[in-house]
């Protein structure tokens, strides 16, 4: 019987924070948006008088009023898509800090990509022609030297002056 109680008394404690806990966070959330909720749409959008300036990083009068006008937004339930669209109504696509993958635009995506894998092509071309030219045994050394008998007199100085060095540090 004792341990029938204690089942029950741990079920209802469960359901009891349970319970409370709901309230706890219907009450943690504030309707006024953040100034991190401000600077997460205002990251995505270009001050349109400065150059190459994010919106949350710019510190001119324009752009304090473009922030509130974000906080207001925000605050009436606009999302972000909605706010970059009015942003872009406004004052067209060079706002936006991610062009719309769209029309023309799609070079700026497709372009680097293309580089990219072109550039790695002829990388792996280059090192196989490298990697065939180059002599990987004595028999391809021997050859190197056959074709160029002038360069025997700089590999024997060579040699002779690396056995000397190496006899001299024992």
């Amino acid at each position: 019987m004792k341990r029938d109680m204690k089942t029950w008394l741990g079920i209802f404690i469960l359901i009891l924070l349970i319970v409370l806990s709901i309230p706890v966070v219907g009450y943690a959330q504030g309707s006024d948006p953040t100034d991190d909720d401000v600077n997460t749409v205002a990251k995505q959008l270009y001050c349109p008088v400065c150059e190459n300036i994010p919106l949350d990083a710019c510190g001119t009068a324009a752009c304090e009023q473009w922030r509130g006008i974000i906080y207001d937004k925000l605050k009436e339930g606009w999302t972000e898509d909605q706010i970059k669209d009015y942003f872009v109504a406004q004052y067209g696509d060079r706002v936006l800090a991610e062009p719309p993958k769209q029309g023309f635009n799609w070079l700026v995506y497709l372009v680097p990509l293309l580089v990219f894998t072109g550039g790695g092509f002829l990388l792996y071309r280059g090192f196989n022609r490298w990697k065939e030219s180059a002599p990987t045994t004595k028999e391809g050394k021997e050859i190197l030297k056959k074709e160029d008998p002038s360069m025997d007199k700089y590999i024997e100085r060579i040699e002779n002056e690396l056995k000397k060095r190496s006899e001299g540090s024992k």
